[in-house]
């Protein structure tokens, strides 16, 4: 009934009762109760009975009139909603009842969403891949035996899978770009403070490395999702206004054109990736020549390294002060790379954070200048292809063995140290029929931009409509 029809055609069919909000619930709720079994992509799901009866509610209340006009949406279980639990995937947090809901959870709700449960993440959201020890691994949309990436792999596979128009997700090492990747899907991470957050008083001044995100099929049905749940709140400091919404920006084909674009490919050889993946992104690129757009390769002045370490200390810090905020009584019951975090980030010293910010600015720098040049850089979204899905990360790229746990995610830390939009738009399929991503990476809010950027190429390459073939 409504599996070809995109969210505003459902919800121009609502506003028109040619569809009720029930019958919209009915038929995701289908999907779930037939795929989810198989996927794992929603866990702690509202009583289905309960979730019917408050779309008939928003039916008598006619509230045809409101933005998401009881779309069903799942949120990310590290986000709190009143009447779920927030488990983060970690058996010691399995209880755990919020008391208020997160800012953008406000707004969904205002905007006449259904909220009918929570997505799966990985364990504590560390580590990259949706996998814990509550709910066990989400399946990758195209192999079920394989990885979702994550740590939003819930959210991506329930949007892929048609279990849900659109999803949130959060983004620090590429929680929403890896996962919308492997599922041949748009992921986005904005700028952050685009998406309010209640940030609270860290005990140490640290950047901002985590926003909220979302997932789509396409870019115009994202946009849908994000003109709700954008915009400033006096809770959040860092949060801003845009000049528009993202509804409404949209480029004709010549602008499209006009656009200069640097490829960062291996990062001067300091990237590592699994075999095929670099030339699924160049296919890409060529792809985006034949409409007369300028794809360059770069070899960039960016200090790697100084990108690298500065990450790595940040992150670790952030990650520790989050563990410690949250009471664990032993440490060890944590997963591997929360433990890693956790001993590497309770070492780190006032001057070792100076250093890691000095080393941010360095590279903030350094990435500006490339910026004069180009309206956007690309990376892909991935150096792996899906894995198994029983793995807490890939331990070899091409055999070669990495470093850390999350070597394999390095790709991610540019755009989320250095505060920069990035959107991962599908670029096909390899020969064994696994999909990959390619990050489009905009300057410091210059997510309109890039948000146009995608639409049009959805309307060029039409990569929404290639679906995975469900049993």
């Amino acid at each position: 009934m409504l599996e070809d029809l995109s969210v505003q055609e459902i919800l121009n069919n609502i506003k028109d009762r040619t569809v009720s909000i029930k019958e919209v619930a009915e038929y995701y709720l289908d999907r779930i109760d037939k795929y989810n079994p198989q996927l794992n992509a929603i866990v702690l799901q509202k009583d289905r009975e309960l979730i019917i009866k408050e779309a008939i509610s928003k039916d008598n209340l006619k509230e045809k009139n409101k933005p998401l006009n009881g779309l069903p949406i799942a949120i990310k279980d590290l986000t709190d909603v009143v009447g779920l639990k927030t488990t983060y995937g970690f058996p010691g947090s399995k209880n755990n009842t919020p008391l208020k809901n997160t800012l953008f959870v406000n707004r969904l709700i205002k905007s006449g969403a259904l909220i009918i449960g929570k997505t799966n993440t990985a364990e504590l959201g560390v580590g990259g891949h949706t996998i814990n020890r509550l709910f066990g691994p989400t399946s990758n949309v195209y192999d079920f035996s394989k990885s979702a990436a994550g740590s939003s792999g819930g959210a991506s596979t329930a949007v892929a899978a048609g279990l849900l128009p659109f999803a949130d997700g959060t983004d620090q090492m590429g929680s929403c770009r890896g996962p919308a990747a492997f599922a041949n899907i748009y992921g986005f991470r904005p700028t952050p403070g685009l998406i309010s957050v209640e940030r609270g008083n860290p005990k140490k001044k640290l950047p901002i490395l985590t926003t909220p995100g979302c997932f789509a099929k396409t870019p115009e049905d994202m946009a849908i999702l994000l003109d709700v749940i954008i915009g400033s709140d006096a809770l959040d400091k860092q949060s801003f206004d845009l000049t528009d919404f993202f509804n409404s920006k949209n480029i004709n084909r010549d602008i499209f054109s006009s656009y200069k674009l640097g490829w960062l490919s291996d990062m001067n050889g300091n990237y590592k990736y699994e075999d095929g993946i670099l030339d699924l992104c160049e296919n890409a690129l060529v792809n985006l020549e034949t409409l007369n757009l300028k794809a360059e390769f770069l070899k960039p002045d960016l200090d790697h390294e100084a990108l690298w370490k500065s990450w790595v200390t940040f992150r670790s810090k952030g990650i520790y002060e989050d563990i410690v905020s949250m009471n664990i009584e032993n440490i060890d019951t944590m997963t591997f790379q929360a433990i890693w975090e956790y001993n590497l980030g309770k070492n780190i010293s006032d001057d070792d954070l100076n250093i890691a910010l000095e080393q941010k600015n360095k590279c903030t720098q350094q990435i500006n200048n490339i910026f004069n040049n180009y309206d956007f850089l690309a990376l892909p979204s991935a150096q792996v292809f899906p894995f198994d899905k029983y793995k807490q990360f890939p331990e070899t790229i091409n055999h070669i063995n990495i470093d850390t746990y999350h070597r394999w995610l390095e790709i991610f830390i540019l755009s989320s140290l250095l505060e920069l939009p990035t959107m991962t738009i599908p670029i096909g399929f390899n020969k064994k029929g696994f999909p990959m991503g390619m990050q489009i990476i905009a300057k410091r809010k210059d997510d309109l931009k890039l948000f146009a950027f995608a639409k049009q190429y959805e309307q060029v390459f039409n990569y929404s409509k290639n679906k995975p073939l469900l049993n």
